[in-house]
């Protein structure tokens, strides 16, 4: 008799274990995060920890790729809940091969973007511009739409912002006939290089010119996002030629007008040779030098110009206060053209 009654003792225990276990598999308590103590109310003990620790954190971010989904999903929770002490962790966790650890990271800092927390929602921006710049991938483009998505509601924010420290923003057209937004940044800037990202937030724009800027290389990489863009101009802001070949292969069909800064001051035709001088800018170093609409520029610095684009690119490799040799043919009514040289000391985009 002692033997059977401890085998239905033995027989029972076992089936109430059972039964506690398919209880807990049965409510999402019982996949919550399990807790650096091992506490069995892990849901609730993770839930109840203010300000955790760094051990904390990196375990969350293991379990966001656990095979239980109300584990993930609690995991999540708790990382968002975190704050700003999670965006360094969550920023790694972009880059990890794991598909659903990246892809609940940036979901989570996502989430941030639009919160009450400005601080929080700055450091999550930050991150997920990284991301962005990135190499090609699913988690690239899951950045770039959530920062298109969020910049939607800020266009109107950002131009206001960007025109009272002295940017000009407004519609035009290119000569491809392409419309859109022409955004200048010249020596009536008053912002910053935080201020100058702003213009990632507006819609529609065909054109970025920046005349005597500073242009930092990681404000450069974001300048990549905006495949609106089919024409920059970058005079004399000092940016290395390795930023911009990266920003020509992220842009491949933008047109890059690279200069260093020398302004001559003259308009033409582009691509048509010969080099028809159209346009001189009073007060600019070509007018102060006599140059006139309908002069012919044959050579600069003793090579010959075959068209407009020539001249431009040749004096672009200039700074301001550089002097350049210029051979002019001018048309005289009535008698045989004119040749003359001219030394002109070149201007500074402003």
């Amino acid at each position: 008799m002692p033997r059977i009654t401890c085998l239905f003792v033995s027989l029972a225990f076992t089936a109430e274990v059972v039964l506690l276990r398919a209880t807990k598999a049965e409510t999402p308590e019982s996949a919550a995060v399990q807790t650096a103590s091992g506490s069995d109310s892990r849901a609730e003990a993770a839930e109840s920890v203010a300000a955790p620790a760094g051990d904390q954190i990196r375990l969350w971010i293991d379990q966001l790729g656990a095979e239980q989904f109300a584990q993930r999903e609690t995991a999540s929770r708790q990382l968002a809940a975190a704050g700003v002490e999670a965006i360094d962790p969550l920023a790694a966790a972009l880059k990890q091969d794991d598909f659903e650890v990246a892809s609940r990271a940036m979901e989570i800092l996502r989430g941030h973007l639009d919160g009450d927390d400005e601080p929080l929602a700055a450091a999550a921006e930050t991150r997920i511009e990284s991301a962005a710049e990135g190499a090609s991938s699913a988690i690239s483009s899951m950045a770039i739409a959530a920062l298109d998505f969020h910049h939607l509601g800020m266009a109107d924010a950002a131009r206001t912002r960007l025109e009272s420290l002295g940017a000009t923003v407004g519609e035009g057209f290119l000569p491809s006939g392409s419309r859109g937004l022409l955004v200048v940044f010249n020596a009536g800037w008053r912002g910053g290089i935080e201020d100058l990202r702003l213009v990632t937030r507006l819609r529609g724009v065909v054109q970025i010119a920046l005349h005597g800027v500073p242009v930092d290389e990681p404000t450069l990489a974001l300048l990549g996002r905006l495949r609106s863009v089919e024409s920059f101009q970058f005079y004399g802001t000092g940016v290395s030629d390795a930023a911009l070949a990266e920003l020509a292969r992220k842009l491949p069909d933008a047109r890059l007008d690279v200069r260093k800064g020398g302004k001559l001051g003259v308009g033409g035709q582009p691509m048509l040779g010969p080099c028809l001088i159209t346009q001189v800018q009073q007060g600019s170093a070509a007018d102060k030098a006599g140059l006139q609409i309908g002069d012919i520029v044959v050579r600069i610095d003793g090579e010959p110009v075959a068209n407009f684009d020539a001249l431009t690119d040749k004096v672009g490799r200039h700074a301001p206060g550089d002097r350049i040799e210029l051979d002019i043919e001018r048309s005289l009514p009535g008698q045989e053209p004119e040749r003359f040289s001219r030394s002109i000391p070149l201007d500074g985009w402003e």
